[in-house]
């Protein structure tokens, strides 16, 4: 009986002793080394985008404290006065801690809850593996420029594995880590991040969210990424045959950067290619330069190319396009995989290419390289 009375005392203690209701949070900053007066501004991005305020405090001693409600996990940041560069935490019941590094704020750390925690665990195995490719970097870079020289063509592939191997350690762990971390806000994040990438896979990544825990997936950020998984699936049932080889291709419109709207039939050249591509496709902005040498070259015999950007930033769409050197048509709905033209041609991923012949008919897809070349010039009649 004497037991049972203590661990009911004890359990009761235990509860006393936490600052915060359910709901509630407390944010306790360690500033060691930063005046008295400083002020400390919480801030989030809003659901446009913008960086908007919070709540704020002023250090005091060294310390500063900041309360507060919160419904949910959401990604947040505090800012110091005078420091450019953010300490990013996990806005979440509780008691989080920030001990604040004055003189290399991103060294800052955050804990307390298990969200900050998992983050910071995150982050220092990033951090970590950042550092290696520095250091590689740093260490090689004088045997890659002598390999150049010497066009050793060996030495130069070994030394970009040897980058190569480190990085992927770093995609490695990221792409296991909402896996192996089902409870883990960062894993909301991270799955959200797939959708961007060119390795994106329906099935992969529907997996690895369906067996998060239900309290991410009833998250905002969970029901986004349920609300798309649900989009790309129901676009997958309906396989388009216009766009299929031998068949017509489907007419569309949309806008290019500068606003006008242009349609395909106004695009079409003897040949024309159809370029589904994204300033954020690695693999898109490395077959560009080919395809702009093939462009200046062929162009003038007859090849018109339009391409779709999957882009949803303007910005970067418009500044891939000037860096690339691009000077055929462009157009964009700005809306990523929800573009209604990448819909239509059930593009999964990019790049995607089609080949049409005068009148628009489907003739080859995804064709790279050289063997883009020698087609188009085959269809063109060219030497």
């Amino acid at each position: 009986m004497k037991k049972i009375v203590f661990l009911i005392a004890l359990s009761l203690t235990i509860f006393s002793c936490s600052k915060v209701a359910k709901g509630e949070y407390i944010i306790s900053g360690e500033a060691k080394g930063i005046p008295n007066g400083k002020m400390v501004v919480l801030k989030q991005k809003n659901d446009l985008g913008i960086v908007v305020n919070v709540d704020s405090a002023k250090i005091k001693d060294g310390k500063f404290e900041i309360k507060g409600k919160v419904k949910e996990p959401s990604m947040f940041a505090l800012f110091i006065k005078d420091i450019q560069q953010p300490i990013p935490f996990i806005l979440e019941t509780g008691e989080i801690e920030v001990t604040v590094d004055k003189d290399s704020i991103w060294k800052s750390e955050i804990g307390g809850t298990y969200d900050n925690d998992e983050f910071q665990k995150f982050n220092t195995k990033i951090n970590s593996v950042q550092k290696r490719l520095v250091a590689y970097q740093n260490k090689n870079l004088q045997k890659f420029m002598d390999a150049q020289k010497k066009k050793d063509n060996l030495a130069i592939e070994n030394l970009k594995k040897g980058y190569s191997d480190i990085q992927k350690e770093m995609e490695d762990y990221m792409a296991k880590y909402p896996e192996q971390n089902p409870e883990a806000y960062i894993s909301l994040l991270l799955i959200q991040s797939q959708f961007n990438s060119p390795k994106f896979n329906l099935a992969d990544v529907k997996k690895t969210f369906n067996n998060l825990d239900a309290s991410l997936k009833s998250n905002k950020i969970g029901k986004e990424i349920e609300g798309k998984l649900k989009a790309i699936e129901n676009n997958n049932k309906i396989k388009p045959e216009a766009a299929l080889i031998g068949k017509m291709a489907p007419d569309f419109s949309a806008k290019n950067p500068q606003g006008t709207m242009v349609t395909l039939k106004q695009s079409l050249g003897k040949i024309t290619i159809i370029d589904f591509w994204a300033s954020w496709c690695g693999p898109c902005r490395k077959e560009n330069p080919n395809v702009v040498a093939l462009y200046n070259e062929l162009h003038g015999k007859g090849l018109n190319i339009i391409g779709v950007s999957l882009d949803k930033d303007m910005n970067k769409w418009t500044e891939a396009i000037a860096k690339d050197k691009i000077t055929w048509t462009q157009v964009s709905n700005l809306k990523e995989w929800q573009d209604p033209i990448a819909k239509l041609y059930g593009v999964e991923q990019i790049p995607t290419t089609f080949i049409l012949d005068a009148s628009g008919i489907v003739i080859a897809k995804d064709l790279r390289g050289e063997e883009l070349r020698a087609k188009i010039i085959q269809l063109l009649g060219t030497n």
